[in-house]
């Protein structure tokens, strides 16, 4: 039981039963631990996204080794930026799903993969799941991004947001990539891109997601999906930045002395 105060001054009982119900119609109103920018590409031997390992308590960097991106089967791959949380329930929920569709197909060998979800069902699924939770008012607030191949054999990127919305690209930026990253790669892109052209182009854009993102980091992982190889994830590593540029060097304003007033 929960006091409170009538209009009259008087104390009245209030019963804790509606104080629960209040709490459990609680919704996230803004996220509050968030990764940025996911950053997908489609090359001429399979699909490669990447993301930095950042993970910001609004503008504090606060986890700096947060993997955000997922092995969901071995055709699928997953990134995710937004609230942390939510994209651990997202990847909980895919894995369980593939854990039911193994354990329910005809063999659980891993060299009889067929049963297997493609990368566009799991997409399609993200799509109703993120719908279903925005009609009840309270999103997943998440950007993802779903790259591997689809049930013909043929690459597939695709994007969903926390509303529902979808869409699938040659080549896909999140967050501020989505600003930044995307004219770098329509610049660059090629059908035939060799993988270590993919590479290096995903990794000229997270560096200057570096430069100019408050909330990025020069720590990111990138990871691939081939026919051959399946799903591969590398270990986080630092790529090569410079500061030299007269850009970063010049007191802005040209003013003498800290930059103080």
């Amino acid at each position: 039981m929960s006091l409170s105060l009538t209009s009259g001054g008087t104390s009245a009982r209030q019963p804790s039963s509606i104080s629960a119900l209040s709490a459990a119609t609680e919704r996230t109103r803004r996220p509050m631990v968030t990764g940025t920018s996911v950053l997908g590409i489609r090359y001429a031997d399979g699909v490669m996204i990447a993301a930095d390992t950042l993970c910001s308590y609004g503008s504090m960097a606060k986890y700096k080794d947060a993997r955000r991106l997922v092995s969901v089967n071995a055709k699928t791959l997953v990134g995710g930026g937004g609230e942390y949380s939510d994209f651990q329930a997202v990847t909980e929920l895919l894995k369980r799903n593939a854990l039911e569709d193994r354990c329910t197909a005809d063999s659980l060998y891993a060299e009889e993969e067929g049963e297997e979800g493609c990368a566009r069902e799991v997409w399609n699924y993200l799509r109703v799941v993120m719908y279903n939770r925005r009609n009840k008012m309270n999103p997943l607030w998440n950007d993802l991004v779903v790259a591997g191949f689809s049930s013909g054999g043929d690459p597939f990127l695709g994007y969903v947001d926390k509303i529902g919305t979808t869409y699938e690209d040659t080549f896909i930026a999140t967050g501020f990539g989505s600003y930044l990253a995307l004219p770098l790669m329509r610049e660059k892109y090629r059908p035939d891109l060799e993988e270590g052209e993919a590479r290096a182009l995903l990794e000229d854009c997270m560096r200057v997601l570096f430069y100019r993102d408050c909330r990025a980091l020069n720590k990111i992982q990138i990871a691939k999906v081939t026919k051959e190889d399946g799903v591969l994830i590398s270990d986080p590593y630092e790529i090569e930045t410079d500061w030299s540029s007269a850009g970063f060097m010049t007191p802005k304003g040209e003013l003498d002395g800290d930059g103080g007033w």
